[in-house]
């Protein structure tokens, strides 16, 4: 029997071709319950956000880069650079199976430890001169280039502890039990990113140990008390620093000052500008002044928005309602603890920033500085979100009626070991 790995033929669904076929009647729910539809909408609504992406970086970062780096195409470049790294990663991840993953989770998070660590407490930690990282501690200098090593520990957070959790769904009751080590590790990288100062990091790492509890059936008392909890450290956070402290007080009060809320009123101008169809791709005013500096991540989803107009927002919101959609019915369709585990958590990390993000351009949310998946120009960020997508696309391939339909067709959801085709033959 065949033990090749890949998806590319219509016959890897599982379902015989011809007029009769489930496509062929038009019928959207059986469409929906095709083994590998999962797989297919994380690809297509992932792939068209990436490609979106790298259009508005282009067009959203030209002008700071050719005033700060003398040629407009120099983070448009970068991202692209980033790209051919993540999409070839992607699809090796999304061809890994469940040991390798956990396997994975350990040592991205002791790498994750470490780095975060030289970023506290080592000159590698501090930009070279004319970098402003915005009083935050986050980056890692390494050969003139930059890491944000706290992309990745969302990432590591979720395989590591969906495969802790995996094996101890027994404890969750006890306290003692789920703190060594679950809250044990994701206390001590929380420690880590907010000693940097980055909370839009730090509360996106919340959510998802949230939704990993939840999905493994924590009790609600549990959850309540953590949430009670990261509500209070939030706080104090916010009252710990006079930046953060005026943004939260600008919002409330609806002021423009400068420093605190000008650039997120400029967001309201430049998506109201942009009204139904918007101003054209590249054609952008905020971009020139008042989103200058932040056109290319923080208000990237305001210059989209100011250009493409209505509908432009409106695919992307859609688009992320395909992928949070499909990864949540990857989720549920799971029939094993981890594979349910690291895409529910998966999903709800893309999906929070995704909604933070975007709320903060319409004034919706204080700014908290976290990029939109996909579309914020970012290499850490931009390698975290492919990779993420190839933990969602591993899991979908694990789905029981996936596994079926690629044992019936010749394929298998996980690399076949050399050896156990030799027993086989043997």
């Amino acid at each position: 029997m065949s033990t090749r790995d890949d998806l590319d033929g219509p016959d890897a669904a599982g379902v015989a071709p011809g007029p009769e076929g489930a496509l062929g009647d038009g019928s959207l729910k059986r469409a929906l319950s095709l083994p590998l539809t999962n797989y297919y909408l994380v690809i297509a609504s992932a792939g068209l956000l990436v490609a979106l992406g790298a259009l508005m970086v282009l067009s959203s970062s030209s002008v700071y880069a050719a005033v700060n780096q003398g040629d407009p195409y120099y983070f448009f470049v970068r991202q692209i650079v980033w790209l051919g790294v993540g999409i070839p990663v992607t699809i090796w991840i999304s061809r890994r199976g469940e040991e390798f993953l956990k396997l994975a989770g350990w040592l991205l998070l002791g790498g994750v430890v470490v780095a975060e660590a030289l970023v506290l407490f080592t000159p590698l930690g501090t930009p070279r001169a004319g970098i402003s990282n915005k009083g935050n501690r986050n980056w890692l200098y390494i050969g003139g280039q930059s890491i944000q090593p706290s992309e990745f520990a969302k990432l590591a957070l979720i395989l590591w502890a969906a495969g802790v959790l995996a094996n101890r769904t027994r404890t969750l009751n006890e306290p003692k039990r789920l703190f060594m080590p679950f809250l044990l590790g994701f206390g001590l990288v929380l420690a880590l990113v907010l000693l940097g100062g980055d909370l839009g990091t730090s509360i996106i790492i919340a959510i998802i140990m949230l939704s990993l509890l939840w999905f493994a059936g924590a009790p609600v008392w549990t959850l309540l008390g953590m949430v009670a909890v990261g509500a209070a450290g939030v706080a104090a956070m916010i009252v710990s620093r006079p930046t953060r402290l005026q943004r939260v007080e600008a919002y409330l009060s609806g002021s423009a000052t400068v420093g605190s809320s000008e650039q997120p009123l400029n967001a309201i101008y430049a998506l109201a500008t942009g009204g139904w169809w918007g101003v054209g791709l590249g054609a952008s005013r905020a971009k020139w002044g008042g989103l200058y500096d932040g056109a290319l991540n923080d208000y990237v989803f305001a210059v989209l928005g100011e250009e493409l107009g209505l509908l432009g927002t409106l695919t992307v919101i859609g688009l992320f309602l395909v992928l949070g959609v499909a990864g949540l019915r990857i989720a549920l369709n799971s029939d094993r603890p981890f594979w349910r585990l690291a895409s529910a958590a998966t999903t709800a990390w893309l999906m929070a920033q995704a909604c933070m993000n975007i709320a903060m351009a319409m004034k919706l949310l204080p700014v908290v500085g976290v990029p939109l998946p996909f579309i914020s120009y970012g290499g850490s960020a931009l390698l975290a979100d492919l990779v993420a997508v190839g933990v969602l696309l591993a899991a979908a391939r694990h789905e029981p009626a996936a596994r079926q339909a690629l044992k019936s067709s010749g394929r298998t959801a996980a690399p076949v070991r050399i050896s156990t085709v030799i027993d086989r033959k043997g």
